[in-house]
């Protein structure tokens, strides 16, 4: 186990992220968020984009899980072993990549990219999953690190209202390393809950980073409680 690894270990990882066309679509925007994640007790950052990862490497001293969206296939979080290497040499301590089943765009299996990853660039490698098995064959290939990022997001599983505790659970009981779970946890009581199901660390987005969701919740919350009266 790395010490970058066992500083996440029972602590939050705020991801720090904009939508393309949103006002905070900007590194220097995303490395201020992430400097005010840290100020506020963050252990680590997660971030998307080569730019801003590299901002944020400059102004931020956590470890740092970078990931590079692109393309419109089912595969688009670090598609490729080219995506992957470009993240970790932005600066990203950890790079986190697609880690479901399905085929990657470059051909290249999840073992020979993260095995690559490792030999070219020294990064750890997260995989973001959505089932056990999943999970278990990410480990067996080599991640460091497996999350669960895309429950709900893949087209053969299904996405609850809150974060998927019992995937959490069953791949902390199924594999040797460490699970981060990552996923819909939208309040600091569903983060204790990842915790205690065995979750290594917790990674929010959305619920802290991501005005336009949370001006939503409360919008609509109001709108409804108007329709009460």
């Amino acid at each position: 186990m790395t010490s970058l690894v066992e500083q996440l270990r029972h602590r939050l990882v705020v991801s720090c992220q904009a939508y393309p066309g949103e006002p905070m679509r900007d590194p220097d925007t995303m490395r201020r968020v992430a400097l005010a994640a840290a100020r506020g007790g963050a252990a680590g950052i997660r971030a998307q984009g080569l730019d801003d990862i590299a901002a944020i490497r400059t102004a931020v001293d956590l470890p740092l899980i970078g990931l590079w969206k692109d393309g419109d296939d089912d595969v688009f979080i670090t598609p490729t072993l080219g995506h992957a290497v470009a993240v970790a040499r932005a600066g990203a301590h950890v790079v986190a990549l697609d880690g479901t089943c399905r085929p990657r765009p470059d051909g290249l299996t999840l073992a020979e990219t993260i095995a690559a990853v490792h030999e070219r660039t020294g990064a750890l490698v997260m995989a973001d999953c959505s089932t056990l098995d999943e999970g278990v064959a990410a480990a067996h290939a080599g991640a460091d690190l497996v999350g669960t990022t895309l429950a709900g997001y893949t087209a053969y599983t299904t996405r609850g209202e809150g974060p998927d505790l019992e995937l959490v659970a069953r791949l902390a009981a199924a594999v040797d390393v460490p699970v981060l779970a990552e996923g819909r946890i939208h309040t600091p009581a569903q983060a204790a809950q990842a915790l205690r199901a065995g979750a290594w660390a917790v990674v929010v987005g959305t619920a802290i980073t991501h005005p336009a969701t949370i001006t939503g919740w409360f919008a609509s919350a109001v709108a409804d409680a108007t329709a009460e009266a």
